[in-house]
This record gives structure tokens, sequence and C-alpha cells, in this order.
């Protein structure tokens, strides 16, 4: 073949034309099972459920700030311009009235507390604000005792559950900051393996179209066998009968020439035994007629009937033998086996025709695969994998000085569970007291008995309770003290990052034109779209490929660049220009279908029902009567001289038969069994040559008129199946670039996984700690208040009320303080009781 082309789309076109060339005739297109690596993703081991408490805090915080993110606020923090500094800080205060308004509620907690307890033991000390012994007895006393005691309880229990939670968000917190690290690092490593998979999947890509041209070049280097193996199949359908019908009609002439040689064998052992044999039983006959017509022969014209009968039929003669045997040499003498032999070299050499007229424009289309290689290889470079490449430098600079932190980080976790742990137990301290108080005095109380002779049950009861309100006025401004610092760090990370980070007004922010010099992911990527983090990564979250996120369509025109189909129509052209010649052969020349024609006629002529005939004739023969008659005859003589003979001719009757016996009959019956083989053979012959001559024909013209046809219907399959291939590969690499490679899920999983890390479980155990805390220091208001009040039911009094009992219907009468001589109060002595019943 010779091709005249110009530039890089002649070059093309060979290469598919060449590729053509290579294919195989089955067109065995294999789906393309290549998958794709995906990133090695790290799962979370933050299993611990650090935001029970976060819809209660959440729900406070958004009563506390209910405006909405400040976008404008943080953009002109960020880019320093805009407004003037006053301004910006009224913004801002503006923006943080509502942490404001609770900030000073909470400097006024700190400030008032401390002050009203030192009041408050001022005045006990004093003996005023419950700090005298003296009890009054009212008709109501029992149910104020039992109103305190119940309020005392719910108080105590909605303090003990805030401790509960500070205990669970405290332990939850120092466990977030001790597995921070390590999250972190799986994150960092998550992207890494992201940003690691997406050249690998490029590669693959590459290496799947690398194979494609590898397995079109390993069709190239068999070129022979399989285009040679696609015309075999085309011709196989007329020669394989011809070819099979010449070898049946060869053992067909094979086996009437074993036939007939063994006919003429036999004949040849035969037949100078039966002459012999007809010339013993003539002259016997000749005696037996002498002794018949003797004077003295009594009654011997009786057996002159038999003595004509007496002779052996049969010459053993076949008319059409020698021309038979004539017709089978000159069949066998025209080779049908070699001439059947020729077909087969000429139909085997096909494959080595085929490669030695396509070896020039192999070696040329092997050279243009090699480009091809290359240039699919460096489809790559138009790719930012270096980009991709100098991330991952910062990710591990970044994992290294996490790692280098570690140690800091774990000893912050324990100083948070440390001083969480402190925290709690304190608060804890306080609720025991209540909680003893309330069992104490319970248990040591009698309603009956002088409150100045209450058990010491009772009394320590009453004492828990004022050492609750002691612990209650010296730890609660610190404690709140350390509620307002959390409340300011992690309410303002909460409103600020974590909550527009949730609703993506954060990547808004970050959108912001101008926001980030340099920053512009429509510029770096020359699109015309204007793509923005949002939507990046909320294609991420729907694990999107990049070329789908990053609207890469507009940059790579991928149809174009994987568009086989343009190639088409020149590729058909060159190849039905392409001259592939095979020659033809005769399957039979005429000389040798004469000589057929003239074995099917001779077999035909053959008279084998007459030859059968005639060995039946010989063989029966039956000489044993015509003795046996004799033998009779000679009884009946009265001359013994004339019975001697006929009993000499009735032996010699008897040894002929003997030797018909024994020496003719076998080779009669292989010359039957021959003729009858042979007969078997001839019916077959005139069939056999008739299909052969059929099949050969048929063959004769496909050689002929329809070889051409034959190449150029299996060459353009076979291109057919070739651009299959490369149409195969083409729809696998779309899809897997457009719809597969690069899914981006990875990255934003990782972008959430550090939401949650930051927002769901430190900020919300912190918060859920600072909400619980300040929850038991709002709760210790009232608990101090209650605990006052009943601590005063428990406790022993030093003075005592005069009562009246009357079927537990107790009357109360005040006990005037000027009733009371000085010398007693100064004594602490108690006034006699002075009962009064009705």
């Amino acid at each position: 073949m010779r091709f005249r082309m110009k530039g890089g789309f002649w070059s093309s076109l060979l290469l598919f034309l060449c590729t053509f060339v290579s294919g195989q005739p089955s067109c065995p297109v294999e789906t393309i099972s290549t998958e794709l690596q995906n990133p090695n993703v790290k799962p979370s081991q933050l299993t611990f459920n650090s935001a029970f408490m976060s819809p209660i805090v959440n729900s406070f915080l958004g009563s506390v700030q209910p405006k909405p993110f400040p976008k404008d606020l943080v953009v002109g923090l960020v880019k320093g311009s805009g407004t003037t500094q006053t301004d910006m800080i009224k913004e801002v205060l503006l923006y943080e009235v509502g942490f404001l308004v609770c900030v000073a509620i909470g400097i006024l907690y700190i400030v008032l507390m401390p002050l009203i307890g030192l009041f408050f033991a001022c005045c006990r000390c004093c003996g005023n604000c419950g700090g005298r012994m003296h009890q009054k007895q009212k008709t109501n006393i029992h149910c104020k005792r039992r109103s305190f005691y119940c309020s005392t309880f719910i108080i105590t229990a909605l303090i003990l559950a805030g401790n509960v939670c500070m205990f669970l968000s405290s332990t939850y917190t120092s466990e977030t900051v001790m597995s921070s690290s390590t999250e972190l690092n799986d994150i960092l490593e998550n992207v890494k393996s992201y940003i690691t998979t997406v050249p690998e999947q490029i590669r693959q890509v590459t290496n799947e179209s690398s194979k494609t041209v590898d397995k079109v070049e390993y069709n190239l280097n068999e070129t022979g066998s399989l285009l040679g193996k696609a015309i075999q199949n085309g011709l196989k359908g007329a020669l394989d009968p011809a070819f099979t019908s010449i070898n049946e009609i060869a053992k067909v002439i094979n086996s009437t020439s074993t036939g007939l040689l063994q006919l003429n064998k036999t004949l040849d052992l035969l037949k100078p035994k039966v002459d012999t044999l007809q010339a013993n039983l003539s002259a016997v006959r000749q005696r037996i007629n002498n002794t018949l017509h003797m004077s003295d022969c009594v009654n011997c014209t009786s057996f002159q009937p038999e003595l004509d009968k007496l002779s052996l039929d049969g010459s053993l003669e076949f008319s059409g033998q020698s021309d038979l045997s004539s017709a089978i040499d000159n069949a066998i003498n025209a080779n049908v086996t070699g001439q059947a032999e020729k077909g087969r070299d000429f139909f085997d050499s096909i494959p080595q025709k085929v490669k030695t007229q396509t070896t020039a424009s192999v070696f040329f289309a092997k050279n243009e695969l090699d480009k091809l290689k290359k240039q699919i290889s460096g489809v790559t470079n138009d790719l930012p994998l270096d980009d991709l490449e100098k991330i991952s430098g910062p990710l591990s600079d970044l994992q290294g000085f996490i790692s280098k932190y570690s140690p800091e980080i774990e000893r912050s976790s324990q100083i948070s569970r440390a001083i969480g742990l402190t925290l709690s137990c304190l608060i804890l301290l306080v609720v025991i007291c209540n909680i003893l108080g309330l069992l104490l005095g319970t248990a040591g109380l009698n309603a009956k008995v002088n409150p100045t002779e209450r058990s010491g049950t009772s009394n320590c009861g009453g004492i828990f309770f004022m050492a609750g309100v002691g612990f209650s006025f010296l730890f609660s401004w610190i404690f709140m003290l350390v509620v307002l610092i959390l409340f300011i760090v992690g309410g303002n990370t909460y409103t600020i990052v974590c909550k527009p980070w949730q609703n993506k007004e954060l990547l808004q922010v970050f959108d912001t034109p101008g926001l980030i010099q340099g920053f512009d992911l429509s510029k770096i990527l020359n699109l015309k779209t204007n793509l923005s983090i949002v939507n990046v990564y909320s294609d991420c979250q729907n694990n999107k490929p990049l070329w789908t996120t990053l609207h890469l369509n507009e940059v790579f025109d991928l149809n174009n660049m994987l568009n086989v189909s343009k190639y088409e129509r020149q590729i058909y052209q060159v190849f039905e220009d392409a001259n592939l010649n095979i020659a033809t052969i005769t399957v039979l020349s005429p000389e040798v279908k004469s000589q057929l024609h003239n074995f099917s006629r001779s077999a035909s002529t053959m008279n084998f029902s007459n030859i059968i005939q005639q060995i039946n004739d010989v063989s029966g023969t039956n000489l044993s009567s015509a003795a046996q008659s004799l033998d009779e005859l000679a009884a009946k003589q009265i001359n013994n001289n004339t019975s001697e003979q006929l009993r000499g001719e009735a032996k010699d009757l008897r040894d002929i038969q003997t030797d018909i016996t024994y020496n003719i009959m076998p080779l009669l019956l292989e010359l039957n069994d021959t003729i009858k083989n042979l007969s078997a053979v001839a019916l077959q012959i005139n069939a056999t040559v008739e299909n052969v001559l059929k099949n050969v024909g048929n063959a004769q013209d496909v050689l002929n008129y329809n070889i051409s046809l034959i190449v150029k219907k299996e060459s353009m399959s076979f291109i057919d199946c070739q651009l299959k291939i490369f149409q195969a590969f083409v729809s696998w690499a779309n899809q897997t670039i457009t719809e597969r490679m690069g899914r981006c899920g990875p990255v934003a999983a990782a972008f959430e996984r550090s939401e949650d890390l930051l927002c769901k479980h430190l900020v919300g155990s912190l918060n859920a700690f600072w909400f619980s805390l300040g929850w038991c220091m709002i709760f210790l208001i009232p608990s101090i208040i209650f605990s006052v009040k009943l601590a005063k039911y428990y406790r022993r009094m030093k003075y005592s009320d005069v009562y009246e009992n009357s079927n537990n219907n107790i009357r109360m009468h005040s006990f005037p303080k000027a009733h009371l001589r000085p010398e007693l109060l100064e004594n602490e002595k108690q006034p006699p009781y002075t009962y009064m019943r009705k």
C-alpha cells in the first residue's frame, strides 16, 4: 500500500487505517472495567455526643443574639476600610448588645453576690437575718416548712441536673481537646489522600488509553494471522465442502481400487481350478455315458436325463471389468488428493500473503502509534497537577506543626478536665449539703418537740443547709466569672463562626470580591462562569466530579479531543483504495473432472447382479445326488464288471464334489464378499462424484468471482471493529472524566468534619459547660434563700415560744420580749413553759 499524507491529519488517518489492518475478525470489544482509585478516608474517632445540650444552648444564644450574621461588618473589619474606627466600634457594640446585656447581668452577679454574702454574714452575726436562735410558733409553721422543703428539694434537683450536665460537658470538652490533634491529622490526611488520588485517576485514564494503543499495536504485529483468518473465514463456507467432498471421492476411488484388486486376485486363483474341475467333470461324464450305452447295462437309459444335467455352469467372466479398472487407474493417476492439497495450501497461505503485503504499512503505523502514545501522555501537562502537589506541602507542614504541639494539647486537655471536675465538685458540694440537710433535717425532726430540744440529727441538717449557703456565697461569684468568660468566647464563636458556617454564610464572605487579594477561582481557571466557593462546596456535598464542580468544560473541549468520528469517512475511503491482492487457484482441472466422469460412468456399467448369478451357478453345482443314483443303478446290474464301473464313476463324482467343497467354495465365498463390497461402494460413486463436482464448482465460482468481495467485506468489518475499540475507550474516558474522576465529596466531608470538631464537639461541649454552670449559679440564689429559711425549722433554737397543744391543734401565743428578764437573755436561759389548755 502506498499512502500520500499531509500533516497530522493524514498521520492520524494512516494510524487508524493500520489499526484496522491489525483488528480481530470476531471483534471482541471488551468493556473497560478499570476502577478508579478512591481516596483512603479515615473515619472520625469522635463518636460521643458532645452536643447533647446544643438545642437548648443554641436557642438561648438565638434569643441573646437574634440578629443575622453581619457579613458587611466582617468584610469591613477584614478589609479595614469603608468606615471610621469609631463607627466600626459602634457597629460591633450594636451587634453585641445582647451579649453586653448578659455580661452586665453577670458582672452585677459577680459584684453583688460577695457583697450580699458579706452583709448577710454580718447581719447574722448581729442576730438578724435569721441569726437569732428563736422561732415563732404559728399555726402555719408546718405548711411553711413543707413548702420550703419542696422548694429546696426542687431547686436542689435542678442544681444537681445542671451539675450532671457540667460533669458530662466538661468530660466531653477534655476528650475533644485530647482527640483534636489526631482528628485534625486525620482530616488533613484525608484531604492529602484526595489531592494525591486526583492525579492518579488522571494517570489511570492515560494508562487506559495507552493500553488501547498497545492492544492495537499488538494486533498490528499479528496483522497476517488476524486479517488472514478473517478472509479465510469468509472463504471457508465455500472451500470446506469442496475439500471435504474431494477427500470423500478420493476415499471412494481408493476403496474401489482395493476392491477391484481383490477381485482380480481371487479370480486369478479361482479360474484355473474351475477350468480343471470342468475338464475332470467332462471326462467323468464321458465315461458314464459310455458305460450307460453298454449292452449288458440293465436299465441304464433311465440315468441319461440326470447325466445331461452333469455340468459346471458359470464362466466367471465379468463384462466392464477392464473398463472400470482402466477408469480407476486414470482417476488414481489424476491425483485428486494432490489437487485438494494444493487448494489447502492456497487456503493456509492467505495469512502469510496478507502479512507480506502489509509489512511496510505496519512498520510505518507502529511509528505513528509511538507518536500517539507520547501525545496522550502529554495531555496531563495541560492540567494543573503541580498546583495540587503544592497544596500537599503546606498540609504536611501543618500536620507536623500539630504533631509538634500535641503534648501541649494533651496537657491542656488534662488541665481542662481538672478545672471542670473541680468546678463540678464544688457545685456538687453545695448539692450534697442541701441533700444532707433535707435528709437529716427530715429524719431528725419531731414536730411536737420544743424547738430548743430538737435532735442533733435535725440540727445537723440545718447546719448543712447553712454550710451550703456559705459555700454558695463563697464560690458563686468566681463561678459566674468563669461563666462570663466562657459565655463571651463560646457564645460569640457559635454566633459568628459556627452558625454562619452551617448555613454557608461564612463561605459567602470568602466569595466577596477583593476580600482575598489575588484569589478568584474564575480567573485562576480561565472560566467564563462566575465560580463561587458556595457553589463548589454545594457540588462537593453532592459528591460531584471536578469536571462539573469547576466547570472544566469551559477550559477543555473534551468532545473535540476525544472525537474520532471525523476521521471515519477518510479511513473508509483510503481503505477502499487499498488493493490487497490474493491470487486464486483452480481446485480441480478439467482433466481431473473428466476422469471423475469416466470413473462414475464405468462404475455404473458394471452388472454386479450378473456376476453374483455366475458365482451362484458355480457354487450351486451338486454332484453327490448323481453319485448316489449311480450307486443305486450299479446295485441293479447283473454283470459285475458293469456294476464296478458304475461304482467307480460314482466315486469320481464324489471326488469332484469334494474338490468343489474344499477348494472352490472358499474362493467363491471370498469372491462373493468382494463383489458385494464393491457393489456397495459403486452405489455411492455417482452421488459422490456429483457432489464433488457441485461443491468444487461452487468453490471455483467463489474463487473466480467473489474473493475480492470477500476480502473487501472482511476488511471493512475489520475496520469497523477497530473503530469500535477506540469508540469504547472514548465513551469510557468521556464518562469517567465527566462523571467519576475527582469526586470532591471527601473535601466537603473534611470541611464538615472540621465544622463538627470545632462547633459540634468543642464549642458545643464548651457552651454546654458554661450554660450548665450558669444554670447552677442562677438556681443558687433561690437555693440560698430557701436553705436559710428551711434551716431554722431544723436547727436547735436557744429560745422558745409558748404554745398550746390540744388534739394536735396548736394555738400559738407570742411570748413578748418585754416579759423576758434581761438576766435570762444575758445568761441565755429559757423561760419556763406555760401550758394553757382549754
